[in-house]
């Protein structure tokens, strides 16, 4: 077997692996670079894969660093299968048109800008379009947890609940050759126990490699508990302030996450009375997703849906879709809390809502999830002085606050379980750590070693491993 790490190798963004064995070829997942613009699109335009040789593509969830280049792979003439859960089909059915919509209306914007000499950006044309998308969806098949499936000669896949976000999987892949078998493991990105909304991450039997993220690898995420009494914190001194918090959310997951917790604090009064808007046409249709797949739901969010207690709905809560009602927004002094994608800030209608609150103390930005290098929301989160938004630098007087807490991401307290518990369903060997930074990876690494793993495995951007 051989492994070949071509995204999301010393980093968290693109996810690209590549897996030769048995005579077969398989990708698992296939998404797009975040971070400066000019390298991103650079990045994003060759699309780094050995697209003839592919036999199967495996989406481990629907988040556009995993899924968001496979529009770029069918346009450069992959036309293979493309396996995925049900509800990340479903996810990606909105997602990735979505993705396609954003490339094109901020490419009409900041190319506008450019010709009004309003910004000193380059032109910029958009990767792919909604024809490519439609491609995709046509060759995605759907794959139910539990449900093994041959899908590729010697290669067998299974997905089991990663508990990351709606539909998400730890992806199995049962090798034949030789007369052996062996079992691989690719968490995807793997999520938290104890989370509300969905079920924790399932630890698979018999694996022999185990290829993990390691986002949070070197920190601990304060308990959920303790995110709610912050976040009422925050909105109780916006509000008293006259102020708007905005809230920079991915579309998926996070959002319905927050909802969920200001639906929750609103339920014991320890909301004011402030107007919550969900300003994102995509939020709006994967809220509407995630009610067609109960059965990805934990027990307590499947009882509030059974109950007909809508999880993601109440009073003060106002989904927003229409573009001028977007704006108005914007134009109101009133307090209210915004929750707008993209989660790391380089697109779609936060931007605009960043661009009118930043240079205004009063409002504050909640970051909720984490920000990559090079992104907008990095440089918030390190607080800088000025922060360079559509191409003009504005000054950052806004109160930041982060909440790690809401991370959807395991930390490394449940990485390190994680590894542990799938050695005791073992025969595990190699770990491989993907999808995280380097300090954050060498802290894991460590880590690990300390208790008994003695192959660990750091694969840098194009690093083959043969085992």
């Amino acid at each position: 077997m051989e492994l070949e790490f071509v995204g999301a190798a010393r980093t968290v963004t693109g996810s690209k692996h590549i897996v030769r064995a048995a005579g077969s070829t398989v990708l698992l997942d296939c998404g797009l670079y975040q971070g400066k613009r000019r390298e991103s699109i650079d990045r994003n335009r060759d699309i780094g894969l050995p697209v003839s040789e592919l036999d199967a593509v495996v989406l481990s969830h629907a988040h556009i660093d995993h899924s968001g280049a496979l529009p770029l792979l069918a346009r450069s003439g992959y036309d293979g299968p493309i396996f995925a859960t049900p509800a990340t089909r479903d996810l990606c059915a909105v997602m990735l048109e979505d993705a396609a919509h954003i490339q094109e209306a901020d490419a009409r914007y900041i190319n506008k800008l450019i010709e009004r000499g309003e910004s000193d950006m380059e032109r910029v044309e958009p990767l792919y379009t909604a024809r490519d998308v439609l491609k995709v969806l046509e060759q995605m098949i759907s794959l139910p947890y539990h449900r093994p499936l041959t899908v590729a000669p010697g290669i067998t896949l299974t997905f089991f609940d990663a508990g990351h976000v709606l539909g998400s999987a730890i992806t199995a892949l049962d090798v034949e050759e030789g007369g052996t078998r062996k079992r691989l493991l690719f968490t995807g990105d793997l999520g938290r126990t104890g989370m509300p909304i969905l079920r924790d991450p399932e630890v698979v039997q018999g694996a022999s490699v185990l290829i993990t993220e390691s986002t949070y690898g070197d920190r601990e995420h304060p308990p959920i508990e303790s995110m709610y009494d912050e976040l009422a914190a925050i909105v109780k001194r916006t509000f008293e302030r006259g102020g708007k918090v905005i809230i920079p959310s991915f579309a998926l997951e996070r959002a319905q996450e927050i909802v969920y917790a200001l639906k929750g604090l609103k339920k014991l009064g320890r909301l004011p009375n402030i107007p919550v808007y969900v300003d994102s046409p995509l939020t709006v249709k994967i809220t509407d997703v995630f009610k067609l797949h109960p059965e990805c739901y934990d027990d307590d969010a499947r009882a509030l849906l059974v109950g007909r207690d809508p999880p993601f709905e109440f009073e003060l809560l106002r989904y927003v879709s229409d573009k001028e009602e977007s704006q108005a927004l914007d134009a109101t002094d009133k307090p209210a809390i915004i929750i707008a994608a993209s989660g790391m800030c380089e697109a779609g209608r936060v931007l605009h809502h960043l661009k009118a609150a930043v240079e205004d103390p009063k409002n504050t930005v909640c970051i909720v999830g984490f920000q990559a290098q090079h992104t907008l929301g990095r440089r918030i989160v390190e607080r800088r002085k000025r922060v360079k938004i559509f191409g003009l630098e504005r000054e950052l007087r806004a109160e930041v606050d982060v909440l790690n807490g809401f991370s959807a991401h395991a930390d490394r307290n449940e990485l390190l379980s994680y590894a542990s518990s799938a050695r005791e369903a073992g025969p595990l060997e190699d770990v491989i750590l993907v999808h995280g930074e380097p300090a954050p990876q060498e802290a894991l690494a460590g880590r690990l070693k300390a208790k008994g793993f003695s192959r660990v495995h750091i694969p840098d951007a194009g690093t083959r491993i043969r085992l």
